[in-house]
């Protein structure tokens, strides 16, 4: 009977490990459904416009919308989890998004297609940034850099297979195939949901603060916008500019309201951890850099070499094989040497890889090409996976839902603002080609882009040099064995 009991205990242990383990599975697979639904569509939008009698630029009000709900909604995740309770709010995400998905497919027009967008916006902004919130309150500290490598590869891998994936269903199918895969992934994420999260609600009731909501709703869909049409191919740089500057006014005004009022939308108070603070600050700086490797490099080498999409999507898949060969080895490198120095000299050689693809050209060796864009990958799933983490480490359970809304935020407003960075970067390779005499060279205007690219990636190391040499140690550190019990 002892040894049964013993047994019985023995699993009940083995199952408790690996819940943690299945809950950012979980959520890793809903959050690449919400980052393969924003960019898959760009290759479909040629045969939607045939569908809809439209313009295929007409339908980029699609995707326009998609990233504007994404980013009024996502700032009251927090108060909705807290006051619903995060398994309600969480599975009523997927089936919002997994249904709005679903109806997409069956859109018969610009309208109907645009008002599913929206609704699947909704969903977005509650399942990616409460899914998050599940994870970090669910995973012990010394398991927090799997759970957080586990949860961060669909950001980093979703832009890169979007463009080729939405152009192969398309070409072997039909572009309605691309929403109507959701519905098996929504429903087995819905069935786990059920069975892993744990339903959490706050007994504090505080009251919804509105006018947090208002300024920083109009702030961040002012903002998103402007960067969306900034990104355009042929932006109205006067009107792209003004919703820029007035969603940076705007999100001002909030940060001003949110530290002044006594129950805000979003609590600021994790940004006084020095371990938060820099990946809000430093932090954006990286993921505007790599935000635009995705939307460059394709653009380079189709429109500036001359390469065929296909041709271009297989040399780019090299970096999504980079950001894969590096998960198993990321929690081994962070606990061996520390957060401080992997975020110093991974980010330095992050920033060098970027501004290496400046380097390519037409006659450029495969063998070449492809090491660099691997390696790329790597530093970048690397630095990636050490940001998020050490962003949590030392934020207290009660300050976690604040921080993770901010973070949620600024780590959408950023990955958006690496599409606009990167056509930036090409208009001003093209205004300052001539006076330096490289007219001759071909798609030099990308290549300087990638040089602006890594500056960019090289500014985000400078955040990281005052941090404390133990910064994050509570959540690196090799976790300890139990201790046997004597039979």
């Amino acid at each position: 009977m002892t040894d049964m009991s013993t047994r019985r205990r023995g699993e009940v242990t083995k199952v408790s490990n690996w819940r943690p383990l299945l809950i950012a599975l979980l959520v890793a697979g809903a959050f690449f459904m919400e980052n393969l639904d924003g960019t898959v569509i760009a290759t479909a939008l040629p045969q939607m416009a045939v569908s809809f009698g439209a313009r295929p630029v007409d339908l980029n009000i699609g995707m326009s919308a998609y990233l504007l709900t994404l980013g009024v909604f996502i700032p009251i995740s927090g108060w909705i989890s807290d006051r619903f309770g995060a398994r309600v709010v969480f599975t009523t995400a997927v089936v919002i998004f997994t249904l709005a998905s679903v109806l997409c497919g069956f859109a018969n027009g610009v309208g109907s297609f645009v008002a599913m967008r929206i609704l699947q916006g909704i969903g977005g902004a509650m399942m990616v940034p409460v899914g998050r919130l599940v994870v970090l309150n669910n995973t012990p500290k010394d398991q927090l850099i799997s759970a957080i490598a586990t949860i961060t590869w669909p950001a980093l891998v979703a832009p890169i297979l979007g463009p080729p994936l939405g152009g192969f269903i398309t070409d072997h199918a039909t572009w309605r195939w691309i929403f109507f895969l959701n519905l098996p992934l929504g429903m087995l994420a819905f069935v786990f949901a059920l069975m892993l999260i744990p339903q959490t609600k706050n007994d504090a009731r505080p009251p919804f603060d509105w006018t947090g909501f208002v300024i920083s709703g109009f702030g961040l869909a002012s903002l998103t916008y402007g960067l969306e049409l900034i990104g355009r191919p042929d932006p109205v740089w006067l009107e792209a500019w003004t919703y820029v500057i007035v969603g940076f006014v705007l999100l001002a005004a909030a940060v001003f309201h949110f530290r002044r009022t006594e129950h805000p939308l979003i609590e600021l108070v994790g940004l006084k951890h020095s371990t938060f603070a820099i990946t809000i600050s430093g932090g954006s700086l990286f993921r505007v850099a790599i935000g635009a490797v995705p939307f460059l490099l394709p653009l380079m080498f189709q429109v500036g070499f001359g390469l065929s999409a296909f041709h271009a999507g297989m040399l780019t898949l090299a970096v999504f094989a980079g950001n894969l060969a590096m998960k198993p080895a990321t929690t081994p490198i962070l606990r061996r040497f520390g957060f401080k120095p992997v975020l110093v000299v991974n980010g330095i050689l992050n920033a060098i890889f970027i501004a290496a693809c400046a380097l390519f050209s037409p006659d450029t060796s495969l063998w070449f090409v492809i090491p660099v864009l691997f390696i790329g990958g790597m530093c970048r799933s690397m630095h990636f996976t050490a940001l998020n983490t050490i962003a949590f480490a030392d934020i207290p359970p009660q300050q976690m839902t604040g921080a993770n809304t901010v973070f949620s935020t600024a780590f959408q407003v950023t990955m958006g603002m690496g599409i606009a960075v990167g056509a930036i970067g090409i208009r001003l390779g093209q205004a300052i080609s001539a006076p330096l005499g490289m007219n001759g060279i071909i798609a030099i205007e990308f290549r300087l882009a990638f040089v602006m690219l890594g500056i960019i990636a090289l500014l985000a190391v400078v955040d990281c040099l005052p941090l404390d040499p133990k910064a994050g140690d509570n959540v690196s550190r090799k976790p300890k064995p139990a201790a046997k019990k004597a039979a």
